[in-house]
């Protein structure tokens, strides 16, 4: 992992903030010359520390407001399992995460979905199938407090 300093961190929380920012912009925000800015920017992006840029899009605008979280425990955790199971998740196109975890379940799901009709397709078409799958626990969220994308630097 690179050794971020003041200036790096800046930089990323200024991108963090709008990845669209121009470069002439950013520059002027950290306090640096363009040009300094545009390599310091380009070394982030190849040490991995931006790992990509996204758009957020408005899950109620594309009528998937509604998030579902699902605990989900294996029968086994053999490797095999486990293996085969991540496989299976990720064509599942309403799942917008997936953690392995610690603790009673095996896996913590986060689905956005239409509304209990859409979640119920899903769970048919794709939950219920999934291999291995000992038991399956979903509880749905009444509304998001807070939600953020950032991470402090």
């Amino acid at each position: 992992m690179p050794e971020l300093d003041a200036i790096d961190r800046s930089i990323l929380n200024e991108l963090q903030q709008d990845a669209r920012v121009s470069n002439a912009e950013l520059a002027e925000r950290v306090g640096l010359a363009a040009s300094a800015s545009y390599r310091r920017v380009r070394r982030l992006e190849a040490d991995g520390v931006i790992a990509g840029y996204v758009m957020i899009v408005d899950p109620q605008a594309i009528d998937r407001s509604l998030d579902v979280f699902v605990e989900i425990s294996l029968v086994s955790q053999s490797e095999a399992n486990l293996r085969q199971f991540e496989k299976e998740v990720v064509e599942c196109p309403a799942v917008k995460s997936c953690h392995l975890m610690a603790g009673d379940a095996d896996y913590l799901l986060h689905l956005a979905v239409a509304d209990q009709r859409d979640f119920e397709r899903i769970h048919n078409q794709y939950l219920s199938r999934f291999s291995g799958v000992g038991r399956l626990r979903s509880s749905f969220a009444i509304r998001s407090v807070w939600e953020t994308t950032r991470y402090e630097l």
